[in-house]
């Protein structure tokens, strides 16, 4: 039996609205997936999208990307899109760099941005 892939999406501050505007222009696409994200950006995310299958986790600060992180390691996500907003300061930059460490490591496709996140969901074939 094939497992369904798994995105993995993770929005920081002033890109929440941006990450639940590219669930709704791409829904038709993510619902081929099962998607896991940090706490508040799949709230956002059902609330545009609510036919999505969203696994709520932690908030990213509270220990949301280190799950994520472990979903990774344990090869449970297939692709992790992460709008990081580059204008904020971020409090656990430690933890998002040990995120996007563990995808490079792992090397499964990342999208830091909506434009890249775009590229990367059309050409996965879905």
């Amino acid at each position: 039996m094939t497992r369904t892939r798994c995105i993995a999406l993770i929005a920081h501050d002033e890109k929440k609205a941006d990450m639940a505007e590219f669930a709704r222009r791409k829904e038709a696409v993510l619902s081929g997936y099962r998607i896991v994200a940090t706490g508040t950006t799949g709230g956002k995310v059902l609330e545009a999208c609510p036919g999505l299958d969203v696994t709520r986790l932690k908030s990213g600060p509270l220990g949301g990307d280190q799950q994520i992180g472990a979903l990774i390691a344990t090869g449970e996500v297939d692709i992790l899109i992460f709008f990081v907003d580059p204008l904020t300061a971020m409090p656990h930059d430690v933890d998002v760099k040990a995120l996007m460490r563990l995808a490079i490591v792992y090397d499964i496709p990342m999208a830091l941005n909506r434009a890249t996140a775009e590229h990367l969901l059309d050409s996965t074939g879905n």
